[in-house]
């Protein structure tokens, strides 16, 4: 495929030979041939050593040798390219001899049924839905359109599913939530988790994820949040829309995250705290208290970002403190 055919279906600007480009790569790996990109500033001295025959730049990258490709989000840009180069598996409409599908069950048209999937009575699944082997649906759940469902994926009884939501391999949408209380012989009673999850539109919940049902109320995630493998979203919690949700993070009981907010790595949140809009928690923070909009917060217990560093700085400094305060022979605090 010609580079200008490239520039053209990503929104992208041309700058030097309209090459040949036979496939995608990263740009350590990327041969002669194939598109790179470079979006983290990081990787900016590999753009002039990279073997590829075309590279992905931001609007004010400098200038190369290597023909390039210029627009705002060189990432999503990469993105589209990879699309013309890769297609994912498609599967024909059928349902396999081994699927069990009750007879109350309503499948919408075009749908692909694998072997062992489970659907039980009253469950309403949209058109165009696929279900991979093992994935089990309970009793009285509703699914919208273009449902995607990996192997072993489950969606607990009367669970709402909006259109376009993919579930990757193991993902549970609806199991019950983490509810116990004590009793006078110090007993722990379970909690009858009664409220469904609930997942709007666009959504994608990735492996061994766990979106747990609520007591009471519903646990939600809204539309376009996207749920990264071994997540835990507590019973009564609420994810907004478009925010991302990194690998393990958990969030306890009744947590609100506002839209467009990033969680990354290990982060964890305790219950009954509100996260707001625009947030960022950087890796393995711990929050225990409400985020105020458009916070980046750092560390345990999580603070601003900039004053977090801070601390960092400070605390691999303390070595060399306490030395100068036993040179001294004093253990008043310095000033």
């Amino acid at each position: 495929m010609k580079l200008s055919q490239i520039a053209s279906t990503v929104a992208a600007r041309l700058e030097g030979d309209d090459v040949e480009i036979t496939g995608v790569a990263g740009i350590e790996q990327a041969e002669p041939g194939q598109l790179t990109f470079v979006s983290n500033p990081r990787y900016s001295g590999a753009a002039r050593t990279t073997k590829a025959a075309a590279v992905i730049v931001a609007e004010d990258f400098p200038a190369l040798a290597t023909p390039t490709l210029r627009t705002a989000n060189p990432y999503l840009a990469f993105a589209r390219a990879l699309e013309l180069f890769y297609q994912p598996p498609r599967y024909a409409p059928g349902i396999h001899s081994t699927a069990v599908i009750h007879e109350t069950a309503r499948i919408g048209p075009h749908a692909h049924v694998g072997a062992y999937v489970v659907v039980e009575e009253n469950v309403v699944i949209g058109a165009r839905c696929v279900l991979l082997p093992h994935v089990v649906i309970y009793r009285g759940a509703s699914i919208g359109d273009n449902f995607f469902a990996h192997a072993h994926a489950v969606v607990r009884e009367s669970c709402r599913v909006g259109n376009h939501v993919i579930l990757q391999n193991g993902a549970v949408v609806g199991g019950d939530g983490f509810g116990f209380a004590k009793d006078d012989r110090g007993v722990w009673h379970k909690i009858v988790q009664s409220g469904p999850a609930v997942i709007e539109d666009a959504v994608e919940v990735q492996a061994n994820a766990c979106v747990d049902r609520a007591s009471v109320g519903e646990t939600r995630v809204k539309r376009g949040a996207k749920i990264d493998n071994l997540v835990q979203v507590g019973h009564g919690s609420t994810v907004g829309e478009n925010s991302l949700l990194c690998a393990q993070v958990g969030l306890a009981g009744s947590t609100h995250v506002g839209n467009n907010v990033i969680l990354a790595g290990q982060v964890g949140i305790a219950g009954h705290c509100r996260i707001g809009d625009g947030v960022v928690a950087t890796a393995q923070s711990g929050i225990p208290n409400d985020v105020e909009d458009g916070k980046m917060v750092s560390g345990y217990p999580a603070m601003d970002n900039k004053h977090w560093l801070r601390c960092v700085a400070a605390f691999q400094r303390l070595p060399e403190i306490a030395k100068f305060v036993r040179a001294r022979g004093t253990s008043k605090p310095l000033k």
